[in-house]
């Protein structure tokens, strides 16, 4: 949860880590781990603009990505939930 939420705060463009603290709330040493762990996965990269580093997304096509993904779960749970409740339906009540 902790890396969507500085992935969903980079979507509108590059932050440094002062302020990824501020709009997520999290506390400094967590989202320092977790943005090495992105920038590891090559998921977001690092500046350095003057005394501090920005992030942002290495590739706009991650959110592409994510919406392909969240959409194909989407999906998935509906037809969970169909077929669900024509199994329900299918029961006997006592």
């Amino acid at each position: 949860p902790s890396r969507l939420q500085i992935v969903c705060v980079l979507k509108s463009g590059p932050r440094n880590v002062t302020e990824i603290i501020e709009e997520t709330g999290l506390g400094q040493a967590n989202v320092s781990k977790h943005l090495k762990m992105l920038a590891q996965a090559g998921i977001v990269s690092r500046k350095p603009r003057g005394v501090s580093a920005y992030y942002e997304i290495s590739n706009q096509s991650f959110f592409q990505l994510c919406e392909i993904v969240c959409e194909t779960l989407s999906i998935q749970l509906n037809a969970q939930a169909k077929l669900i409740e024509e199994l329900v339906a299918a029961v006997p009540n006592e």
